[in-house]
């Protein structure tokens, strides 16, 4: 989508009537201000678009991208543009909520159409004691499992992209891909 030269797009606000009483009947007068009003319709245009052009929902493919990129949501390629647009619209909600469980089940689950489940100890090492040395490296990691949602397919590396970019750098995550839902004992 261009907003370029546009054939056919009238001016809302032609220049010609604008002009003083003296070049209303000048004809030079009145092709020059169509040629001007020709150029700056799409200019007028936008501007009284403005408001569609800075909701997701509304705005035109390009702007999505370029508003993606107010609100820092990478850019996800081969991202269908509905599902770009709802991304762009929820992406204060997923930030508050990144590096949470939630979040990087909301994010997996939007972004690639996969369902996913968060596994994490919970735990965490201190000491009482004021300057001691650092406790010694948990072997605790958070275990991301996923498996196939709305698309039926699990995209794997896209999967760590997203795992990667979600969880706390501290944190060491494992993936797991699953062909279904895991199997909960009892059930």
């Amino acid at each position: 989508m261009t907003r370029a030269a546009i054939p056919g797009l009238a001016s809302r606000h032609p220049m010609g009537g604008l002009l003083p009483a003296l070049y209303a009947e000048d004809d030079l007068a009145q092709r020059f201000t169509a040629g001007l009003d020709t150029v700056l319709a799409p200019v007028l245009s936008t501007l009284d678009n403005l408001a569609a052009y800075l909701d997701p929902r509304l705005a035109p493919p390009d702007f999505v991208e370029w508003l993606s990129s107010w609100v820092g949501v990478d850019s996800v390629p081969g991202l269908p543009g509905e599902l770009r647009r709802e991304v762009v619209v929820r992406a204060m909600e997923l930030h508050r909520r990144r590096g949470t469980r939630r979040g990087l089940v909301e994010r997996l689950g939007l972004c690639l159409g996969v369902e996913a489940e968060v596994v994490d100890s919970g735990g965490a090492a201190w000491s009482p004691t004021a300057g001691s040395e650092l406790p010694a490296k948990s072997a605790e990691e958070v275990v991301v499992r996923v498996w196939p949602g709305r698309t039926g397919t699990v995209d794997q590396a896209r999967v760590h992209d997203i795992v990667r970019a979600s969880c706390p750098v501290h944190v060491t995550c494992r993936v797991e891909i699953l062909p279904g839902p895991p199997v909960r004992e009892g059930s």
